[in-house]
């Protein structure tokens, strides 16, 4: 099996559609198509039934997929392995992050980096999604959540702290929240519950059970937003809502604690520019985080 078709094979049976796969490997649709054809001629089988909704694996394609995914670990791990023993202070590292984060300190990282360092390109990620540090979708990750993966090293930066906010009109026309009544009369602003499940059921140690969800988001900063806009009452990171003159700390006796971490894979600890990366990001960990 041709490692360039089994790449674009894996595509396909991923987004479910040639154009899908043509967008996430950055070729052309008829490029992918081609590619899809030339495969099953080799192999001398049907791999995907067309149907009105996608591409759907027959069970030759589930087989293939099984043995695509094999090579393409073997491919990213020779890829790590070999930028592992690179010692040039230049080239692309890729980071992923979210736009909080990204806002409050990872940004000025890059800013550092790049007096210091400025053959080294960063492709920086921001979003909730978390990207697979074993597939090469990212070589370094700022996020909140330890891995589990034996393969993936992890650096403790800071604990963070959140609390429940609101802006001074939204309070003097529903008034502060009693605590134990679930929030009841009071509109919230929460994530999306693929991305932070917990706040459908608590914000700030409090059941929302009687409170009117009137916003989901996806982002911090689209929180953060949709609070100071009056929306509704929302759960912030406090080192960003102390100091916005339009909020007020509800409870300020009550706070969330979780922990942020810098992960890579054990692969790349050596690679002189991701280990420059990390240093930069690691340098520029604000103290009040560690609040």
């Amino acid at each position: 099996m041709d490692w360039d078709n089994a790449r674009i094979f894996l595509g396909i049976y991923r987004a479910g559609t040639l154009r899908g796969a043509a967008a996430q490997l950055a070729i052309d649709q008829a490029t992918v198509g081609r590619r899809l054809g030339a495969m099953e001629k080799s192999l001398n089988a049907r791999l995907f039934l067309r149907t009105p909704n996608g591409y759907v694996a027959t069970p030759a394609g589930e087989t293939a997929a099984r043995s695509a995914e094999l090579m393409e670990q073997a491919a990213h791990q020779l890829q790590r392995e070999m930028q592992g023993i690179d010692n040039r202070l230049s080239g692309t590292v890729r980071v992923t992050t979210t736009d909080t984060m990204a806002v409050h300190f990872v940004m000025q990282a890059m800013a550092r980096l790049h007096e210091r360092h400025p053959e080294i390109q960063v492709a920086l990620n921001v979003g909730t999604q978390v990207s697979s540090l074993t597939r090469r979708e990212a070589d370094l990750a700022v996020r909140t959540a330890r891995p589990g993966s034996p393969d993936l090293i992890s650096r403790h930066l800071a604990r963070r702290g959140a609390g429940l906010y609101a802006t001074r009109a939204y309070l003097a026309q529903r008034g502060v929240p009693e605590p134990g009544t679930g929030l009841a009369g009071h509109d919230i602003v929460i994530y999306e519950a693929g991305i932070a499940p917990r706040q459908a059921e608590k914000l700030g140690g409090e059941p929302v059970h009687n409170a009117r969800v009137v916003m989901t988001v996806n982002t911090g900063l689209m929180l953060l937003e949709a609070t100071r806009a009056g929306i509704g009452i929302g759960e912030l990171p406090t080192h960003m809502a102390d100091a916005d003159p339009q909020l007020v700390r509800i409870w300020p006796e009550r706070k969330h604690q979780y922990d942020m971490y810098l992960v890579m894979h054990s692969d790349l600890n050596r690679s002189a520019r991701v280990r420059a990366v990390a240093d930069a990001i690691i340098e520029s960990v604000p103290g009040q985080f560690q609040k």
